[in-house]
């Protein structure tokens, strides 16, 4: 019992003395802290802060306020820009538009009561490609010419059933009932011409009329020249050549007239030749040459044919 008391007083007093040291402990000196700086932005900077913030806010009303004037200017809506509409089948376009650049469209349509007007200070150029892209037709408008280069270049009627006007590198074909030339000069041909019909207007002459060659109308069936209220005229300044290959040559007509002929006189001598004959009757030479010779019981002709010899 004893030994036990003992053991409880020095636990006692180990207890004590532990106490004694934690409450000493608590009254040590606690080593120094760091200084503590404000958190934040003082000063100059704070200001220009401010300043940034509002010349930000400045800057995004000025760029929404521009904005709304320009949705208003340009009048942007649902269907599209002003005078653009955009529609399910195309584009359309109201008023004068300008292109500065290539336009490609599959077609272009003015409205029903207006007309399609293309202006170009230089001159218009509408090109049609094939799906490689290669040229097949092209149409220049300038200031001087209208230049077409294609395959094929047809003219058709208003309505674009009938065919007026085609060319291409073998022909050119006009199928319209009627050719008109109203130029002092008429109409100048190069090469040959294939009509079935040349006519003059009803006031007006028919002047057929090669300057410097010879002039030739051939046809299967014939060829017709005549003048239902005039006379005709035929005349040349070298030589004027009828010639039938296979028919005869027919002049009908109620007087047939061939003036400037030389008159034939005798072999044996010039002073013979009656100065009263009436009546002559024409020879033709070997050659073509048509003269007259005085009509007799006989024909002359063989007597006078000396005049053969001078042609």
């Amino acid at each position: 019992m004893e030994q036990s008391a003992t053991l409880d007083i020095e636990t006692l007093k180990i207890t004590q003395e532990q106490f004694i040291l934690a409450s000493q402990s608590l009254h040590l000196q606690r080593p120094a802290c760091d200084p503590v700086y404000p958190v934040g932005l003082y000063g100059w900077r704070k200001r220009c802060l401010y300043f940034f913030l509002l010349l930000l806010l400045a800057t995004m009303i000025v760029n929404l306020a521009l904005t709304v004037w320009i949705i208003k200017v340009m009048n942007f809506s649902v269907d599209g820009m002003g005078n653009l509409q955009l529609k399910q089948d195309g584009i359309r376009l109201e008023g004068i538009s300008e292109f500065l650049l290539p336009l490609y469209v599959n077609e272009i349509q003015s409205r029903r009561d207006s007309l399609l007007v293309l202006r170009s200070d230089k001159n218009v150029t509408m090109n049609a490609r094939n799906n490689q892209g290669q040229l097949t037709g092209q149409l220049t408008v300038g200031p001087e010419a209208v230049e077409a280069q294609c395959q094929r270049l047809e003219v058709r009627s208003s309505d674009g059933g009938k065919l007026l006007f085609t060319a291409d590198e073998e022909e050119v074909v006009m199928t319209t009932e009627k050719f008109t030339v109203t130029g002092s000069d008429g109409a100048v041909f190069g090469h040959s011409v294939e009509t079935p019909l040349i006519q003059a207007r009803a006031s007006e002459d028919l002047k057929l009329e090669s300057p410097t060659r010879t002039l030739t109308m051939e046809a299967p069936r014939g060829v017709e020249v005549s003048a239902a209220k005039g006379p005709l005229k035929v005349s040349g300044r070298k030589d004027l050549q009828l010639e039938s290959t296979e028919g005869e040559i027919l002049l009908d007509a109620n007087s047939i007239q061939l003036g400037s002929l030389p008159l034939g006189v005798y072999a044996a001598s010039a002073a013979q030749a009656s100065e009263d004959q009436a009546l002559y009757e024409v020879c033709v030479c070997p050659s073509g040459k048509i003269y007259l010779s005085p009509a007799e019981s006989s024909s002359t002709c063989q007597a006078m044919s000396n005049i053969c010899l001078w042609s």
